[in-house]
């Protein structure tokens, strides 16, 4: 591809951004504004037209999704060899290498999950848990934020932290060392481990940090707002004092500062790099303008976003008389909505917390409308997943043998029954549920792959599998999206509906501070701009039918105008 072309192809402030080759450079790019596309075409035009080798940009973002999808579009752009990944991704794949040859011997085994770790850690320092996922998550903020255990309790106490510990933050404290000494021990790293000992190597030895920063001279992040000081100080110790850095984010859509992520890197950016060029992208190519107007209502920016598209239906607030009434509701916006032609995967219903997802799951089944719940774990993780490509790959290799008669869809069909996938859905026991989704959205793949390749056969289809774990890109199968609003960041969809909507849930009831609460109002724009083109806010002032209404509506609402009202 041509440079030229790649120019023609970005709007003004795009082709700004895909200008400025060299440098330091800070994109705000707001919802929808394209900023893949703007940091993409950056990157390939500048390995184009010579001013960057691909083989030294390093593109880093936070999920495996989203680093798929840079992969993806780099390669259609002829950038292949540019390497896009996560944080952890590229920090584990240099601390592999160079442990053996700093410190000796093979490196330490990656835990998945600190749950076996942490409960036993809790049994010797005999702290009860609230939840293990809580202290999880505990631990990997203080680590995330470079708080060791014996400074745990001082920084919680002045950050407000619950310590998820029943005895309080100096049990935690306890628990948090004992959880370190005992992966210590036995050669275990957790993931931000893998960001702190590799930092300290390339800080540490002169020579391994030559090593790295010859290998990549220019470096991209996305999401740049979610970045948190660990992941800094791993940034710094790879950029060294160049200033070869590329950052694009949007501080409105900074939703995860309870897992240390702040937007001061993203903010402060032209502190640390006065020289740096500022792009800010404001054109929205995603949600109609009257989905738009809603957001920058929420945003209160001072650039706010300016809508491309053509106008659509305004958006609607419900107020309902209980919960029960409102998930009713929503069900009946949800079939007028299929009814009307859009497809239910185009539609998402976006929840506060996940707790809130059982009413409108068992609304959903009782109407007869399919969905999915989506959570985080990667849907390439899954064993059911893992377990099918096998049995696919297996069937494939018979079919290369004795070719056979059975069109893909019903192909893959056959080997999915026999791990026990049936048409009708499963009752709402969670694990049978995933299962069931999982393999549903297998056989929808099935379908769009024959839907746009007739003659795709099982090992073909088995490669696409393949290709789409590498990239992080699950399948969606043809229902309803259930989902939390922070779950839901970096999608969208046709249809967004945001119940719940009331004081105490958004904001949620523990945000006591003005922060907090500013944090609440960004996480509800973020949910608010998933929407293309319909977007129905509800909520209920009682919780449950007849129960005394003892809500009242999420203090957002009062300041958000709207084209069309009813309740």
């Amino acid at each position: 591809m041509r440079a030229a072309d790649l120019l023609d192809a970005l709007d003004p402030e795009q082709r700004e951004v895909a200008l400025a080759t060299r440098g330091a450079v800070c994109v705000l790019a707001g919802a929808g504004t394209g900023k893949t596309r703007a940091i993409t075409h950056r990157i390939a035009y500048a390995t184009v037209s010579g001013v960057m080798d691909p083989a030294h940009v390093l593109a880093l973002t936070f999920t495996v999704r989203a680093a798929g999808e840079l992969r993806g579009r780099l390669r259609q752009l002829g950038s292949g060899q540019v390497r896009a990944s996560t944080f952890h991704a590229a920090a584990l794949r240099q601390l592999n290498y160079f442990w053996p040859r700093i410190v000796g011997g093979p490196p330490p085994r990656l835990i998945d999950a600190k749950g076996s770790l942490i409960r036993e850690a809790a049994k010797l320092v005999r702290v009860r848990l609230d939840a293990v996922s809580d202290a999880a998550s505990e631990i990997e903020w203080a680590k995330s934020m470079q708080v060791r255990p014996d400074k745990y309790a001082t920084v919680a106490a002045a950050e407000d932290r619950a310590g998820t510990a029943a005895g309080g933050l100096a049990e935690f404290a306890a628990l948090y060392d004992t959880y370190e000494r005992l992966r210590r021990e036995r050669q275990l790293i957790d993931f931000e481990s893998v960001l702190e000992l590799t930092a300290a190597m390339l800080l540490e030895n002169r020579a391994a940090a030559a090593h790295v920063r010859d290998a990549f001279r220019y470096f991209v992040v996305d999401e740049y707002q979610d970045v948190n000081p660990l992941q800094k100080l791993l940034l710094d110790a790879w950029l060294g004092d160049r200033d070869e850095l590329c950052v694009v984010g949007d501080p409105h859509q900074t939703i995860y500062s309870f897992t240390g992520a702040t937007p001061e890197y993203l903010t402060g950016f032209t502190v640390e790099f006065p020289a740096a060029s500022v792009v800010r992208l404001v054109r929205d190519y995603r949600s109609t303008p009257q989905v738009v107007a809603v957001a920058n209502q929420l945003s209160r920016a001072a650039a706010p976003l300016v809508a491309q598209r053509k106008p659509g239906p305004s958006p609607l607030l419900t107020e309902y008389g209980d919960e029960s009434d409102e998930a009713a509701g929503v069900v009946v916006q949800i079939r007028a909505l299929i009814a009307g032609g859009v497809p239910a995967r185009e539609i998402a219903v976006l929840v506060r917390i996940n707790a809130q997802t059982e009413r409108f799951e068992q609304a959903l089944a009782d109407a007869g409308v399919a969905y999915v719940v989506r959570g985080a774990e990667r849907f390439y993780d899954r064993p059911v997943v893992k377990q099918a490509l096998v049995l696919l790959r297996g069937a494939a290799r018979a079919e290369t043998a004795a070719p056979g008669t059975q069109e893909l869809p019903d192909a893959v069909r056959h080997v999915l029954t026999g791990m026990g996938f049936t048409a009708a859905v499963p009752g709402p026991a969670p694990a049978a549920r995933e299962r069931w989704e999982s393999l549903a959205a297998i056989a929808q793949l099935a379908e769009d792959v024959h839907a746009q390749q007739p003659s795709a056969t099982l090992s073909q289809f088995a490669a696409e599998m393949t290709q789409r774990a590498e990239l992080g890109h699950a399948p969606v199968i043809d229902g309803v999206t259930l989902a939390s609003m922070h779950a839901a960041k970096g999608l969208e969809w046709d249809a967004v509906l945001l119940p719940g909507l009331v004081e105490g849930v958004v904001p949620i009831v523990h945000a006591k501070t003005p922060d907090a609460v500013s944090e609440e109002r960004r996480l509800l724009y973020v949910a608010v701009t998933r929407a293309r083109e319909y977007l129905y806010l509800s909520w209920s002032p009682a919780r449950a039918p007849g129960a005394r209404p003892s809500r009242s509506r999420s203090r957002f609402l009062n300041e958000i105008r709207l084209g069309g009202r009813h309740g």
